[in-house]
Parts: C-alpha cells; sequence; structure tokens
C-alpha cells in the first residue's frame, strides 16, 4: 500500500496576499511556493510550521453566491469550518486582538471531554476557523452508529 497523507486545503480568496498574512500571523504558516498560471494568476502555497500540510491560495474570480457562513459553520453539505489546537482559546484571542472576529463561543464543552475549550472566528474571507484546546482523542472507542 501507498503512504498517503492529508496534505493541502485549496482556499479562494479575495486577497490570497492578505489572507497569506492572516494565516502566517496567527498559525505560523509560512510561504512555500507561488505557482504562476498560463492565465497570469498566480497559487499560493502556504505551509504550516515544518509539516506537511498546505493551504493552496487561490484569487477569487467571483463573489460568493450564498450568505457567509455563521456560528460554527454551514449547515448544509459543504466544509463545516477549519480548526487549529492552541494551549489556551484565551491567550490566543488575546494574541489575535481586532483579528479575531469571533462567530460563536468561547465555549466550554467539559460535558463532552473535560477540558475542551473552542472558540470560532472568521477569517479575511469569512471562513469560519475553529481555535480549541483540551480536545483529546478517546480511549474505547464506541462503534459508528446509524441514524
Amino acid at each position: 500500500m501507498t503512504l498517503q497523507i492529508f496534505s493541502q486545503v485549496a482556499l479562494t480568496c479575495k486577497d490570497p496576499v492578505a489572507t497569506e498574512r492572516f494565516y502566517t500571523k496567527h498559525f505560523g504558516f509560512k510561504r512555500a511556493r507561488v505557482a504562476k498560471l498560463p492565465d497570469g494568476d498566480q497559487i499560493v502555497f502556504i505551509k504550516m510550521g515544518d509539516s506537511a500540510f498546505y493551504f493552496e491560495l487561490f484569487k477569487a474570480k467571483e463573489e460568493r453566491s450564498v450568505a457567509p457562513p455563521i456560528n460554527d459553520g454551514p449547515q448544509y453539505p459543504s466544509v463545516r469550518h477549519l480548526a487549529f489546537k492552541v494551549n489556551n482559546v484565551d491567550a490566543k484571542l488575546a494574541e489575535m486582538g481586532d483579528d479575531a472576529k469571533i462567530t460563536l463561543g468561547p465555549l466550554n464543552f467539559d460535558d463532552y471531554i473535560p477540558g475542551w475549550r473552542t472558540v470560532w472566528i472568521a477569517d479575511l474571507d469569512g471562513n469560519i476557523v475553529e481555535i480549541s484546546q483540551g480536545f483529546a482523542d478517546q480511549d474505547n472507542i464506541p462503534p459508528l452508529e446509524a441514524d
């Protein structure tokens, strides 16, 4: 079997350079590559630290056709939100200052996972980003229940 990893998420952005600055400043991404396209556009690849995970940033060519998501993300079939773990949600919000456009929370989920605390924010294009602390994998994972 060939090794496969989750490697990237492609984001369509109003301003890829501003989006790059946001994720570089707040989540540790760095520019890894710029690919020039035949039509003159470019794709900016930003990499999360030393991991093998990238955001691929494309310039938007049209306006959003649906309302921007709210709370923790869309309720219809879609990518609901992007998510990052931090040591302390409140400290991260303080560090982000006015760049943290909160859409929901912060909320504590101790009833589900002790120590789990989460907030959802909107990035520059209105994509929902979850920032959480304390999430841990479950011991003795139950089987999936059908609806």
